[in-house]
């Protein structure tokens, strides 16, 4: 997990070199900076800052766009500081025009975020896999896209083009919308919400070579719930698994709390929770105690 001192590696780097790699890069979702420690400690090279799950966890509420662009990067700051692997944010629409995006591209670096995504939803937007959605011009978008890229300082700082299209417009749409952001200079294309595998084929081959490409697994989402392997056989780079550790965490929650109320305290539910020490240990006891013998603190 990150260190309070600073860790070594760059994380942007490792990020791009991961791409660069025959197996996708598998980044499941964290809403916080606990969750993202978790992923990390499982053994996954990057975590996925989840918009759904930030705005689940910071306000209770739907991802429909409701949270600012200081609230994201606010988020993606403490997750960034709480791993040493790469984290992937989502940057929704950019939070306005290509100027917004400008400023929402410094933002999320200086938080450390090694990559973010951009989508051509009309702000406010929805989760990629909710009805109702509305895009903007494509011209529009590699407009933004643009503006990202000349925004940038750090040069392994990756930009992701998201297309809604599918589902507003058709799959030949999104497919034209992508080559447009890959032209506009995006480092990975991001096709959202595919409903079949046929479609999915499609991308993967009507976009090879363009740049690479991202697979989101939404956990229950509109796409289908396809392995991995064949994720790989298709020539995905990256693939996302956004959710599943907030509905876990849910349901966790769920029943310990059904547990409180039926027996009165959690105590039938304490076998199958991580013992105080764990947890400790998990969110860095031992950095502390370490701090505090080199440096004198109480």
């Amino acid at each position: 997990m990150g260190d309070l001192l600073g860790s070594s590696g760059e994380p942007r780097a490792r990020l791009r070199a991961l791409l660069r790699e025959e197996r996708p890069v598998v980044a499941p979702g964290a809403y916080d900076a606990l969750s993202a420690a978790l992923v990390e400690r499982a053994g996954f090279s990057a975590v996925y800052m989840t918009g759904f799950g930030t705005t689940a966890s910071l306000i209770g509420r739907p991802d429909v766009g409701l949270l600012t662009a200081t609230e994201m990067i606010d988020q993606a700051s403490r997750i960034s500081a709480a791993v040493d692997v790469p984290v992937i944010a989502d940057a929704d629409t950019g939070y306005g025009n290509a100027v917004n995006v400008a400023r929402t591209v410094r933002g999320y670096e200086r938080a450390g975020a090694a990559a973010i995504h951009l989508e051509d939803q009309v702000f406010p937007k929805k989760c990629g896999h909710m009805g109702g959605k509305a895009v903007i011009p494509a011209q529009e978008m590699a407009g933004k896209v643009r503006a990202a890229v000349a925004a940038r300082t750090d040069p392994d700082f990756l930009l992701i083009a998201r297309t809604d299209a599918a589902a507003v417009h058709g799959l030949d749409d999104a497919l034209e919308r992508a080559k447009a952001y890959a032209d506009a200079g995006a480092d990975l294309l991001f096709v959202e919400a595919p409903t079949d595998e046929r479609s999915i084929v499609r991308i993967s081959e009507e976009l090879a070579g363009a740049a690479p490409l991202v697979f989101n697994w939404v956990e229950g989402g509109r796409t289908p719930p396809i392995p991995l392997d064949r994720i790989a056989e298709l020539g995905f780079a990256l693939v996302l698994f956004p959710i599943g550790t907030l509905l876990a965490a849910t349901a966790g929650i769920r029943s310990l709390l059904e547990s409180v109320r039926n027996d009165g305290t959690p105590a039938a539910a304490m076998s199958e929770l991580p013992t105080f020490a764990e947890f400790t240990d998990l969110v860095g006891m031992a950095e502390i105690q370490d701090l505090q013998q080199r440096f004198g603190s109480d």
